[in-house]
């Protein structure tokens, strides 16, 4: 796995991605209905199973993207099968009742394609890159893991020690990992946002094959995922492979709903994490709202302003100007409930955390009460259009962005009304989110606190 900057990790810990997540994010997108903007070439169709299907031709290239959206992630567990839905993103490349394991990565790339997958707290996404002469091939292939997946004994104790590793690499011996895990697992105090992706030590040992057949069964039912098809393509020619490969799998009871909702957070919250380390480190979570919650687009205009690139505010002020900080990162989770504004500082050696935790919060304050200048707003509506435009210039993007509007906006066609929607947004806007986000009691303060020396010594 390549080297990741900070900020990466982070949103790689907090989907459970074994890659980053598509450029065209869902708070940078529309919120309202798309009028008449939403192009007439796209069609979407619903098999009996409960399957959703959507289109979107493009013949600039004969090339096709598949996404499989899958309605299963960190929410849909509970103490004891924590991590399952980040288990069966790799379980769903691991053979099934008619190919061995590894087999679906040899047939796809043979006929030339390629495929990615992540998971996240909402969601287990499942992407397929090929050439339009593969299109019989990728039906036969996704609809038999879908139908079919084996459970072999010996192919889960291998997968559970992958995800072992995994977690190993990214949470227990990687410090900013381990702060982020604790800061999110005390920021949510009821609902089941609070658990890692990955999954808890204790839970990753006990799933039982009870546990993985039942949560397969219910959670990868045609009934519960989107499928989304980009590229040189038709409808026709879709609805034709989807009736003959996916529409004779069996749709299955819905999944239970998740019913808690994060009781409103009434103070400071304050967790300390002791490791080997050359640096202290400073994470501040902020609850904030759901994907399609109307403060979710300026709040992630907001985070552009305040942590995109060395001319942002909170770096030239933190980083350049004070020197209180190495680095200073953020982002928004987007989700179906109300997730984080996140933001993550590595203070230099020596550092006083707390000098640096009163600094931050004065600055957001300050925006909080005379909001952003009008140049940073001109620059943060240029990015988010300069990135949905880019995004939207490839059949990935597309299918990316078409896929996470149907799942968490309840309808692609809001994806069409972005410009109109980002150029809404003004100053007093962005200051009336801020004050309602950035508050010192809706807050969770992480600090990662370096050994001593000695102690140091002692663990090495």
């Amino acid at each position: 796995m390549k080297t990741l900057a900070l900020g990466s990790l982070l949103l790689v810990l907090a989907t459970g991605a074994d890659h980053l997540l598509p450029a065209v994010h869902a708070a940078e997108l529309p919120q309202e209905p798309a009028g008449n903007n939403v192009p007439a070439e796209i069609e979407s169709f619903t098999l009996e199973n409960g399957l959703k299907i959507i289109v979107w031709p493009d013949h600039d290239i004969p090339n096709v993207v598949m996404y499989n959206f899958v309605r299963a992630g960190g929410r849909n567990e509970y103490p004891g099968i924590t991590g399952l839905s980040h288990f069966f993103e790799h379980m769903m490349f691991n053979g099934t009742e008619k190919r061995a394991p590894g087999e679906f990565d040899r047939v796809m790339e043979a006929a030339g394609g390629s495929n990615n997958a992540y998971t996240s707290n909402d969601v287990t996404v499942y992407q397929d890159w090929f050439p339009r002469s593969a299109l019989d091939t990728i039906f036969d292939l996704e609809s038999d893991r879908l139908a079919n997946l084996a459970f072999v004994p010996e192919v889960v104790e291998s997968e559970r020690g992958v995800v072992f590793s995994e977690r190993r690499s990214r949470v227990d011996n990687d410090n900013s990992g381990k702060l982020y895990e604790q800061v999110v697992a005390t920021a949510f105090v009821a609902h089941p946002y609070q658990f890692p992706v990955i999954g808890w030590p204790s839970d990753i040992e006990a799933w039982t094959m009870e546990d993985l057949q039942s949560y397969f069964q219910t959670y990868y039912a045609p009934n519960n995922c989107t499928m989304v098809f980009v590229g040189d393509v038709t409808p026709d020619e879709i609805r034709a492979f989807a009736d003959e490969y996916l529409a004779d799998i069996p749709a299955q009871s819905p999944p239970a709903a998740v019913r808690t909702v994060e009781p409103e957070q009434l103070g400071t919250r304050r967790v300390t994490v002791q490791a080997i380390a050359q640096t202290p480190q400073l994470h501040l979570a902020f609850h904030a709202g759901a994907a399609s919650d109307e403060e979710t687009l300026p709040l992630e205009m907001l985070l552009k302003i305040l942590v995109d690139g060395e001319s942002s505010r909170l770096h030239r002020t933190m980083v350049e100007d004070e020197q209180l900080a190495i680095s200073v990162g953020g982002f928004q989770s987007e989700g179906f409930d109300p997730g984080l504004a996140y933001f993550y500082l590595i203070l230099p050696q020596g550092g006083d955390a707390s000098v640096a935790e009163a600094r931050l919060l004065e600055l957001l304050a300050d925006v909080a009460e005379h909001g952003v200048s009008d140049a940073e707003l001109s620059k943060a509506r240029n990015i988010m259009l300069a990135d949905f435009w880019r995004g939207m210039a490839t059949i990935d993007g597309k299918a990316a962005a078409l896929g996470n509007f149907e799942v968490f906006h309840g309808s692609y066609e809001k994806l069409f009304s972005l410009s109109e929607q980002i150029e809404s947004i003004g100053n007093e806007r962005l200051r009336a989110v801020a004050a309602s986000v950035f508050r010192p009691a809706n807050a969770t303060v992480g600090l990662l606190e370096p050994l001593a020396d000695n102690a140091m010594g002692e663990e090495q």
